[in-house]
């Protein structure tokens, strides 16, 4: 796991819960945004584990009615594959989950606090023009009408494009990685999109 990779999760995980001014921003103390996000990422944990648990049940008794409820052996065979489907998602959720740790240890460097105190403090000082960016870049949308969680994975990959002089496809990049694990299904084409809309105009 890459040091900003850290941050930027970090930091999308704690924007939500920050003062809203922004001069309160470096008062607030480091521990308790990174506490945040921290507890946020082990519900995330608790929550896959126990919906593996879900899965791999699901998973046993597809293949039990495949031996015992099968008409023929298309219909075994259709029970076995989502048995199988069923096993693979249990494993990435556990896959998942077991990047906690790291994850954790990660966030007490200095230089992923830094990140995400510079991401945190130019997100919201500048959070109404980034705003104003990104509703200029997005075509029949309104900001307001996305989910907070796009929203937040937007301002923070334009802050880094605008704000912070992070190469533009790096940013793009990091912002879809991202946001297929925190999004909707097709989250990562939209926000991709949208931040491609962005570039062009940074770019004008």
């Amino acid at each position: 796991m890459q040091a900003r990779r850290i941050a930027r999760e970090l930091a999308l995980l704690s924007i939500s819960q920050l003062p809203n001014k922004p001069d309160r921003l470096q008062a607030q103390q480091l521990q308790d945004v990174m506490l945040a996000a921290v507890r946020t990422m082990t519900h995330e944990a608790q929550d896959s584990l126990e919906t593996a648990v879900a899965e791999l049940n699901r998973s046993s008794d597809r293949l039990l009615s495949s031996e015992t409820r099968a008409a023929d052996q298309k219909s075994a065979k259709a029970m076995i594959q989502d048995a199988i489907e069923l096993t693979q998602a249990a494993i990435n959720r556990l896959g998942a989950a077991l990047e906690l740790p790291e994850f954790i240890q990660l966030a007490q460097q200095t230089e992923v606090q830094s990140y995400v105190i510079e991401l945190l403090t130019q997100v919201q000082s500048h959070r109404s023009d980034i705003d104003q960016l990104l509703s200029d870049s997005m075509v029949d949308w309104q900001v307001h009408r996305l989910a907070r969680i796009d929203q937040d994975i937007l301002r923070i990959a334009i802050a880094e494009m605008w704000l912070i002089k992070v190469p533009e496809q790096v940013a793009i990049n990091e912002a879809v990685e991202i946001s297929k694990r925190y999004s909707g299904e097709d989250g990562h084409r939209f926000i991709n999109g949208v931040l491609r809309r962005v570039s062009e105009k940074l770019g004008s």
